[in-house]
């Protein structure tokens, strides 16, 4: 998300501009859960709108309860031993591709159970089946049930719950990441930054006049923030799900929207009384947060661990013609800001599920990059077109959002004008891969893990 910073004027006021819309709540499909066919056109997704040009905007009241009770008539809920939670279930990768055929070849639409992963969490294990052709993967999972804003999540940790789409589009976009990775910002353009410095550069506020009253003509000055994607169609839910969890990010960072973490105050909270320098702004994005991935010693099991999101920053430096680079410092109540962020990530991740699904890319884009970078199917004998080629699984095409109109709120500070809060998220999973241990013990558990397979495309511990 983001904004810009300046001036040099010495009164005693702050003010950051982010994104107005309420939500960017992620829409399980009305005919096809999770966004892979039958809703193209649907413009919209859970707590917004996004019309025909890719505008952002909040979802009226009707809006979302409409949504909400097309939603609950279309999911059902787990059926069977997936109404129960499994510390460690397993996904056949192949098995995962032949239930998808079937349901095509029946006519019917693809079933929650395929859709939902069989309710998967978290990948905490890859593993290679030589034998059987195959490649597994592992980790906790839940029933799920749907949430009120069009969230679907675990029914006991309310974690979010996996999705077949965003493993389809992760195995799709491993190549097209491999030179610049996967990410997301809302940035404003340099014509809307310069003529608010220019406009603040005229602002003389006598003593006791509240700085709201410049709020309108700051908006009209700063303009649209545009949303910029790379490595992901645009159209996927999967890049709905950046551009909500940078959205919510700089919601909770700018004191949008009250943090629902005790830990967690707004930047603007800790800001308050620290002197800002004029032409630099705080920069956040969010990032991969993996230990190194442990492997066996044949290559056939690995194990991802890590706390899966970090939040990092910067000091942008903007220009007299309102273009921006990164600064390379780090301001120390910018750094606070995002070591909180950090560590409340989790308890954060179950108040606004858009971060856990964010968590959930992460780690399906770890483990697609993991399949192609160590050749995993080639391996294992196991040709995976219907994930990874663009005539398998076929995607919903959604309304692309292209920007958002800013929302002015305001701090004193000991210096100065701060406008801003750039950033967004940085997915980029060949470092995480390159980043390896090996461990014996990963080799045991694939053995045991493999050995209670069953006839189904998943199964427990």
């Amino acid at each position: 998300m983001d904004l810009v910073p300046r001036t040099s004027r010495s009164f005693l006021k702050s003010l950051f501009l982010v994104p107005t819309c309420s939500a960017l709540v992620l829409c399980v499909a009305a005919t096809v859960h999770g966004g892979l066919s039958g809703i193209g056109s649907q413009r919209s997704v859970g707590g917004v709108m996004i019309d025909a040009a890719g505008v952002v905007r909040t979802a009226t009241a009707v809006e979302k309860q409409d949504l909400a009770n097309t939603l609950r008539e279309s999911l059902s809920p787990a059926q069977g031993e997936l109404d129960n939670a499994a510390e460690l279930r397993m996904i056949s990768l192949a098995g995962l591709q032949k239930a998808i055929t079937q349901s095509e070849q029946d006519g019917k639409p693809i079933p929650e159970d395929i859709e939902f992963l069989a309710g998967l969490q978290r990948v905490d294990y890859v593993f290679v089946d030589t034998d059987k052709h195959d490649i597994v993967i592992a980790g906790p999972a839940e029933p799920w049930k749907l949430l009120d804003d069009g969230s679907v999540v675990g029914t006991i940790s309310g974690g979010s719950t996996m999705r077949l789409a965003d493993l389809v589009v992760a195995m799709r976009s491993v190549e097209v990441a491999r030179n610049g990775g996967i990410s997301c910002s809302i940035e404003p353009t340099p014509e809307g930054r310069r003529r608010l410095q220019q406009m603040l550069s005229r602002v003389k506020l006598r003593p006791g006049q509240n700085p709201a009253i410049y709020e309108a003509t700051m908006k009209e000055a700063y303009g649209p923030q545009m949303i910029h994607l790379a490595g992901i169609p645009a159209d996927s839910r999967y890049a709905r799900t950046l551009v909500a969890s940078d959205f919510e990010m700089k919601r909770v960072a700018m004191g949008l929207a009250p943090s629902p973490v005790a830990g967690l105050p707004s930047y603007l909270e800790m800001a308050k009384n620290s002197r800002q320098g004029a032409g630099q702004n705080p920069r956040w994005w969010m990032a991969c947060d993996y230990d190194a991935l442990a492997r066996s010693d044949d290559g056939l099991a690995w194990k991802i661990s890590g706390r899966r999101v970090k939040t990092m920053t910067e000091q942008d430096l903007v220009a007299a013609d309102g273009t921006v680079k990164g600064g390379g410092r780090v301001d120390k109540t910018a750094q606070a800001w995002a070591d909180k962020m950090t560590d409340s990530f989790g308890e954060l991740a179950k108040e606004i599920p858009v971060f856990a699904d964010l968590e959930n890319v992460m780690d399906l884009t770890v483990v697609a990059t993991l399949i192609v970078q160590e050749r995993l199917a080639e391996t294992a004998g196991v040709d995976l077109a219907t994930l990874s080629k663009s005539n398998g699984v076929e995607l919903a095409s959604y309304a692309v959002p292209r920007s958002i109109d800013p929302q002015c709120s305001f701090i004193r500070g000991r210096a100065g004008w701060v406008v801003t809060a750039s950033g967004g998220v940085d997915i980029n999973a060949f470092s995480i891969i390159e980043n390896q241990k090996t461990e014996s013990a990963v080799g045991e558990t694939r053995g045991a893990m493999l050995a209670s397979a069953t006839d189904r495309w998943w199964w427990n511990k």
